[in-house]
């Protein structure tokens, strides 16, 4: 779970969602809801065809789909789900960044402040550990998908900062803005994508391990887990040994 690569990240949130699929499916609903307020049709709005896309791979319903659009768009009543960004530290001074879609901050944050402390961390102030991660978009592409130099010449010509080599995979990394637009380029050349995500990558990463590690693991699947969280960013460098 190197800071440095992440895609042993992905790779893990992907098997927990896999044991949540009905949590999961209601996170993305809001994802959808969000990104259905600029436009209906995904032919129109790119973040509504990726976030789409995302309830696909993870197997939602068609019909669950489409009237989350229609909640977004105002066809359906529903709940006005909206964006909020939470910081705080764990065990070891553990950097800590915790994505939310909520309709009741005056719930989220008591929630989220007492999970925090149950596993041995505080919520923190607005700026306490921000200025400690940057906002990138991350896209994971398998590596006997396409050839590094192809790869390298299409991500970059589409916008892409920087194409790592993993060994597994390779991982575009964009900025928030050039995202979705580096993700068409990548698909329209015919080259699948294993993940993506616009995420918070630490600047720096803290070497822990121990009963440290386990209890910053505990507290990230207690964040996970709430339904209001989208995402949880950490900037905790744990040994392979103790995720598994």
């Amino acid at each position: 779970m190197a800071g440095h690569s992440h895609w042993a990240k992905i790779k893990r949130a992907k098997g927990a969602n896999d044991a949540k699929r009905g949590k999961v499916w209601s996170k993305i609903a809001r994802k959808i809801i969000i990104a259905a307020r600029g436009g209906g049709d995904p032919r129109d709005n790119l973040s509504l065809r990726y976030t789409i896309d995302e309830a696909k791979a993870a197997n939602m319903p068609k019909d669950t789909i489409e009237k989350a659009i229609m909640k977004g768009t105002g066809e359906l009543g529903g709940e006005n789900y909206e964006p909020a960004t939470y910081e705080g530290y764990g065990p070891g001074g553990v950097a800590i960044m915790v994505d939310a879609l909520t309709n009741n901050r005056s719930r989220t944050a008591p929630d989220l402040r007492n999970t925090f402390e149950k596993f041995g961390g505080n919520l923190a102030n607005s700026g306490a550990v921000a200025f400690q991660f940057t906002r990138q978009g991350i896209i994971a592409i398998r590596a006997d998908a396409v050839s590094e130099d192809r790869l390298l010449e299409i991500a970059l010509d589409a916008g892409a900062e920087d194409v790592k080599n993993e060994g597994e995979v390779f991982e575009v990394i964009t900025s928030p803005t050039s995202f979705h637009k580096v993700k068409e380029g990548i698909t329209g050349a015919g080259i699948a994508i294993e993940a993506s995500e616009i995420t918070n990558m630490p600047n720096m990463t803290v070497a822990i391990d121990g009963e440290v590690a386990q209890k910053i693991l505990k507290l990230i699947d207690a964040l996970e887990d709430n339904d209001d969280v989208q995402a949880v960013s950490h900037n905790a460098e744990i040994p392979d040994s103790v995720v598994a």
